[in-house]
């Protein structure tokens, strides 16, 4: 069996080895994220010996790096047509059919099959299989989003891996991504690897990266820049690092992204990517007709077929405010694009278009269901969520707003903030205050009482649950009928009683809702007990103006009066008539 070429690339960092145009030399290209010269360097060698399996499945993987799965597929299915029915390109079909989705048990066995080939069966190797061949595994399995492949299958290949071959830092870079598409607590192990890969190469700028990416997903700027930084100390030519960075300024500061742009460029490939990467810079710079001009000349040149100069119209033509423009353009990228380059940001954008169109928020909302099934991180799929909330929130559609804000809560998987819950508790206000259907009325009051009760019960100390707890309450009570407003009421003015001076006049109003309530509405008492609440709320409300002169005094002390009277008719007229009458309207 060929030797693979990873452990020379381990050499060739670790010693600076020049190594010949060569299947090594795109390797090492591909390592770089040099696709154009690693399909250069691939092509040569396969067009020189075309039946040379481990160079037909490396051009491959150049083309999936490309996110071109159609060369790829079409390449491998050439090469078993002509006869080449060898395990190197078993894999690389495997590898095609995990991103194309297809039954991952028939994919395992394409890759035990290739396994048990490359065993060996003499010598000191024998009966273990080819580090290589699983290497090549867990890159298949690494490949593509969390929903892609069976992680878990390829780690257990790739210790394996790591046994066997102890030099190559490559499985432990596959392992750590498997990690992290495993998802929940395996970010600590996939950090791990990643640093496993450079104790292997200290040069290899690729492991200081891929921790730092970690960070980057987190937000975690100090962690971030300390492990970029070791990257570029590390291999200054390694360009996937600066183009990290410039993703990450680009909409923080156009300038620092600028400059690492500006070094992306100098190390990578002189391709379309890099052409859309400048034409995206200057779109993040508001040079919106350079942009659209950058976009034209690649349209017009080699670059005709790239998918994403589309995008760069879309979003141009959308800050320009041509909304109409900016979704035929975007509609065509999505329509044309192969499902692998289509991006969470993609349909984040596509969302935002849509929903400047009247009446199109759901078709918003399909494309931010897609972008978070997309993305992997938290932090961005609660962002999406957010974004839908605030799109349904401008559409006056406040009942979809409040399950969008849930949902980014329930996403974020944390306590909210007291803004957080502001923001929740508002909406569920709108959506209850918006809605004319009884039935759904009656849904919502009690997800949105939960929800500005929790409130209170995080920030007992602020005002705004209470208040929104109240408003609530009332807006679902729509004729007052039902008393929900009370505990509600009742609450509220315990906590505003702590500072009575200042407070007063809220309490007051809240005082004259419950004395109408118990006057005109009430059904669960009797019609005296009624009067009696109603008399002892009239002399609260006296305590809170004590200044017999001031308009709220004599009204509250004038109602109290005029409800004592009509207390002491009513039980008159009970004692006359040797009955009592139960209820309120009776």
């Amino acid at each position: 069996m060929k030797k693979t070429a990873l452990t020379l690339l381990a050499l060739a960092f670790a010693t600076g080895l020049t190594l010949a145009q060569s299947v090594d030399d795109g390797i090492k290209f591909l390592y770089y994220q040099k696709t154009k010269s690693a399909k250069e360097a691939f092509q040569k060698v396969v067009n020189d010996k075309p039946k040379d399996a481990y160079a037909i499945y490396w051009l491959g993987q150049a083309f999936l790096e490309d996110d071109d799965i159609a060369a790829a597929k079409a390449l491998y299915q050439k090469a078993l047509t002509d006869g080449v029915n060898e395990p190197w390109i078993w894999l690389g079909m495997g590898h095609v059919e995990t991103l194309e989705h297809a039954d991952i048990n028939t994919v395992k066995q394409k890759f035990e099959q290739a396994i048990t080939a490359t065993t060996a069966t003499k010598g000191k190797n024998k009966g273990n299989p080819d580090p290589a061949i699983l290497t090549a595994i867990g890159r298949a399995f690494a490949d593509g989003s969390s929903k892609t492949g069976d992680p878990q299958y390829a780690i257990d290949k790739l210790k394996k891996a790591v046994e066997l071959d102890t030099k190559s830092p490559e499985p432990y870079i596959y392992m750590g991504i498997c990690y992290l598409k495993l998802g929940g607590d395996r970010g600590g192990e996939a950090v791990e690897a990643f640093r496993e890969a450079t104790v292997r190469v200290p040069n290899y700028a690729a492991g200081f990266f891929r921790i730092g990416y970690i960070y980057q997903s987190q937000n975690n700027t100090e962690a971030m820049n300390e492990w970029y930084g070791k990257a570029i100390a590390a291999d200054p030519a390694y360009a996937p690092v600066y183009f990290a960075y410039f993703d990450f300024y680009k909409n923080r500061d156009v300038n620092a992204a600028k400059e690492f742009l500006d070094k992306y460029v100098q190390y990578a490939d002189q391709d379309c990517k890099t052409d859309y990467f400048v034409a995206d810079y200057l779109f993040r710079a508001g040079k919106y007709q350079e942009s659209l001009d950058k976009g034209k000349a690649m349209e017009s040149g080699p670059c005709k077929d790239f998918p994403q100069v589309q995008v760069l119209y879309a979003y141009n033509y959308d800050r320009l405010g041509d909304s109409v423009a900016a979704e035929t353009a975007m509609n065509k990228f999505l329509s044309v694009a192969p499902a692998n380059i289509v991006t969470a940001d993609h349909y984040v954008q596509a969302a935002k278009i849509s929903a400047r169109f009247p009446g199109k928020e759901d078709v918003a909302a399909g494309y931010l269901n897609k972008a978070i099934d997309l993305d992997t991180s938290k932090v961005n799929q609660a962002a999406y969520a957010n974004t839908g909330a605030t799109i349904f929130g401008k559409a006056n559609r406040y009942g979809r707003q409040l399950k969008w804000y849930m949902r980014a809560l329930t996403i974020k998987g944390e306590t909210p903030s007291e803004a957080e819950y502001y923001r929740l508790s508002k909406a569920a206000y709108d959506a209850v205050n918006a809605s004319t259907d009884t039935a759904a009325v009656a849904e919502l009051f009690p997800i949105a009482d939960s929800i500005t009760n929790a409130y209170i019960t995080a920030f007992p100390d602020k005002p705004q649950g209470y208040s929104y707890r109240v408003l609530i309450a009332k807006k679902a009570d729509r004729d007052s009928t039902q008393g929900l407003a009370l505990p509600a009421i009742e609450q509220y003015n315990a906590f505003l009683m702590k500072d009575s001076v200042a407070n007063k006049k809220v309490v007051y109003l809240n005082d004259y809702y419950l004395l109408i309530y118990y006057t005109q509405y009430v059904k669960n008492i009797s019609k005296e007990e009624g009067y009696k609440k109603a008399i002892e709320i009239a002399g609260k409300m006296q305590g809170l103006y004590p200044d017999a002169a001031s308009e709220e005094n004599k009204f509250a002390t004038q109602t109290k009066n005029q409800l004592q009277s009509a207390l002491d008719r009513y039980e008159k007229s009970q004692q006359q008539s040797g009955g009592r009458s139960n209820g309120a309207g009776k």
